[in-house]
């Protein structure tokens, strides 16, 4: 029980900051709202009738993932900021797991996303774009796994980043090529082959997919949309999230040691 109030304070603390920070409120908010309308609606005009599907539902499920998983992935630079202010080393010395406050910080800023992709959904359903029930209840655990995936990848990524300059600087080399490996914007089931290689390596591109399962479930374009099962999507998210989760503790609480 010591491990999960634990846990829960540090998740506590990170909505917090969240709700008590408006701009960032306010932008993580409008943003996703504005690629769906605008380039979902533009995309839906020029491919729509030709892809035989509603591009601006393809954009918006496409963007909820990614939304879900790059906000959780971002969000965990806070541990950066943390460790600049000595609070990082305040926590690891107390009497807690390791694994327990990365995963805190985790669950924090899966919330903080899961804040915005009702956010997102609320958008979708004023463009018209409405799951049934059933669907619904599929993306709430979708949703969650993505969360906690991106979570744990954003540990992974700033394990070794001394600084939030340097994260800053990161982060969009290595999300911004995922937009279009992992088809959030864009169909990718006739890349050339080299490229679906890629697309396969694209932490990314499993959470777009799942999302998409859950929401094209029992409707006439799931197979022009869905690419993979929804268990290898799981499986592979699985996986990874561990790994994930491992590498990225193993690294940042050895940067901590070596202060």
């Amino acid at each position: 029980m010591r491990e999960v109030h634990a846990m829960l304070a540090i998740a506590h603390r990170d909505l917090l900051k969240f709700l008590r920070d408006r701009p960032r409120l306010i932008t993580t908010l409008v943003f996703p709202f504005v690629i769906i309308a605008a380039l979902g609606g533009s995309l839906d005009a020029a491919f729509g009738s030709s892809l035989g599907y509603n591009f601006i539902a393809f954009t918006m499920t496409g963007v909820f993932a990614q939304t879900l998983f790059q906000s959780s992935a971002m969000g965990v630079v806070s541990l950066i900021e943390d460790r600049q202010n000595d609070f990082s080393q305040e926590i690891f010395v107390s009497p807690i797991s390791r694994y327990s406050i990365i995963f805190g910080k985790i669950a924090g800023e899966s919330l903080v996303s899961l804040a915005q992709g009702v956010g997102i959904l609320l958008f979708g359903f004023v463009l018209g774009i409405r799951p049934t029930p059933e669907q619904a209840l599929l993306l709430v655990p979708v949703a969650v796994a993505s969360c906690l995936f991106g979570g744990a990848f954003g540990i992974a990524v700033l394990g070794t980043v001394a600084t939030q300059r340097a994260a800053t600087q990161i982060f969009p080399f290595v999300m911004l090529p995922q937009y279009f490996l992992a088809g959030v914007f864009n169909p990718i089931d006739a890349m050339p082959p080299a490229m679906d290689v890629i697309s396969h390596l694209t932490p990314m591109r499993y959470p777009v997919d799942l999302t998409r399962w859950a929401f094209y479930g029992g409707r006439p374009e799931y197979e022009r949309v869905v690419l993979d099962s929804p268990l290898l999507n799981l499986s592979v998210m699985a996986v990874l999230f561990v790994l994930f989760l491992l590498i990225g503790t193993y690294l940042f609480v050895r940067a901590e040691r070596n202060r």
